[in-house]
C-alpha cells in the first residue's frame, strides 16, 4: 500500500498546532504575554484537539504499517526510537524543571501504545468497543489512573500536583484505539482520500512534509523556541 498523504498532512497540521501552543508556552515562561493556557476553554480545548489527532494518527500508522502481519523489525526500532526520545526529554526537562519535569508525556504515551496497540490491530471493531468502552467508564464511572499514581508517584519520586506534559494510558488509549479502528474498517478513505488532503498547494505540501518528521521536529522545535526566546528575555 502506498503512502497516505493525508495522514502525513493530518499529523502535520497537528504538529503545526503543537508548535503554536509552546511557542504561547514560551511567550508565558519568560513573561512576554499572559495567555491563559490551563484556565482558558478555549486553550484547553485546543490542548485536547493536538493530542488527539496526534494519538488517532498513532493508532492509524501502527494498523497501517502492521496490516499484513506484525513486523517485529518495525517493532524494535520504534520502540528504540521512541524510547530513546523519551529518556531524551525526562533527562532535559528534570533539569530544566526539577519539579515539574515530564515523566510521561506524549512521546512516551506513544511509546507503551504502539506495543499494547499491536494486539489490536487485527481487531478493529474490537478496537471500537473497547474504546467507547474506556470513554464511557471515564466520564460516567470516573475510571482512571489516579491511584495507581498516588502509590508509585512517592517511589519513584515523581512530581506530585503538576507535570509540564502528561498523558495518562486512561483514558487516551482510546484515541489509539480508534486510531485503529478507523484503518482497520476503511474509514480513513473518507477521512484522508478526498479532495480536502489532496488538493496540491503549497500549504498542503508544507503539512505533508512536517508530518513526515513529526518526531523530529517534535523533539527539536521547543528547545529551538525556548533557546530563542531566552536569548530575547536576555536582552530585554
Amino acid at each position: 500500500m502506498k503512502r497516505i498523504v493525508g495522514i502525513d498532512i493530518f499529523r502535520g497540521l497537528a504538529i503545526f498546532l503543537m508548535v503554536v501552543f509552546h511557542f504561547c508556552y514560551d511567550l508565558n515562561y519568560f513573561k512576554f504575554a499572559h495567555i491563559p493556557l490551563y484556565s482558558s476553554e478555549f486553550w484547553l480545548n485546543f490542548r485536547l484537539v493536538i493530542v488527539n489527532m496526534f494519538l488517532i494518527t498513532a493508532g492509524i500508522s501502527l494498523a497501517l504499517v502492521h496490516r499484513d502481519g506484525i513486523k517485529w523489525s518495525s517493532v524494535k526500532h520504534r520502540v528504540v526510537t521512541l524510547g530513546l526520545a523519551c529518556l531524551a526529554i525526562s533527562v532535559v526537562t528534570y533539569f530544566v524543571f526539577p519539579h515539574t519535569w515530564i515523566y510521561f508525556g506524549v512521546i512516551h504515551f506513544i511509546l507503551v501504545a504502539s506495543i499494547v496497540g499491536l494486539l489490536f490491530v487485527k481487531f478493529p471493531k474490537i478496537s471500537l468497543a473497547l474504546a467507547v468502552a474506556i470513554l464511557i467508564a471515564y466520564f460516567f464511572y470516573n475510571f482512571n489512573m489516579h491511584p495507581i499514581f498516588r502509590q508509585v508517584a512517592p517511589i519513584l519520586h515523581l512530581p506530585m500536583r503538576h507535570t509540564e506534559d502528561l498523558v495518562p494510558f486512561i483514558p487516551w488509549f482510546s484515541a489509539t484505539l480508534i486510531g485503529i479502528a478507523i484503518f482497520g474498517l476503511g474509514w480513513y478513505k473518507l477521512f484522508f482520500e478526498n479532495r480536502v488532503f489532496e488538493a496540491d498547494t503549497a500549504i498542503h505540501k508544507f503539512l505533508a512534509n512536517i508530518g513526515k518528521r513529526s518526531l523530529l521536529i517534535y523533539l527539536i522545535h521547543q528547545p529551538i523556541l525556548f533557546g530563542l526566546m531566552y536569548i530575547v528575555w536576555s536582552f530585554s
